[in-house]
């Protein structure tokens, strides 16, 4: 079942992340952190980040938005989420523009890279349900 899901993953122009995702990298992170600093790491991190501005942030939900402009255009959606006082989770929601079926694994790449980065900020707590 895992070669039909990566194949099903590579024909898709949209990926997100979850607790119960079938991918390990792709499995909501969290955080020994409160909401706000991890907010503002996030924040940090995408500003960092070549090709990607962020267009909105809302500290009340705890979402950010920012487009992106390369290697291929697309929307992201971050959100941080506090689970307990010191215990903060983050996930992505990243879809690229494209007139194909496929963004030849471009969106996962993006939150790949964004997960590696923050993860060098902040210590983890544990990756999707335990």
């Amino acid at each position: 079942m895992s070669v039909m899901r990566s194949i099903q993953s590579f024909f898709t122009t949209n990926t997100e992340t979850s607790d119960e995702h079938w991918d390990e990298r792709l499995k909501s992170r969290y955080y020994k952190s409160n909401a706000k600093k991890t907010l503002q790491e996030v924040v940090e991190v995408l500003n960092a980040f070549e090709g990607i501005s962020i267009t909105s942030v809302s500290e009340d939900r705890g979402e950010i938005s920012a487009s992106i402009h390369k290697p291929r255009k697309g929307f992201l959606v971050a959100t941080v989420v506090s689970v307990r006082p010191f215990e903060t989770a983050v996930d992505f929601n990243v879809l690229t523009e494209t007139s194909l079926p496929s963004d030849f694994g471009n969106s996962k790449r993006v939150v790949y890279n964004l997960y590696e980065r923050i993860d060098q900020k902040l210590s983890k707590s544990q990756t999707g349900k335990m």
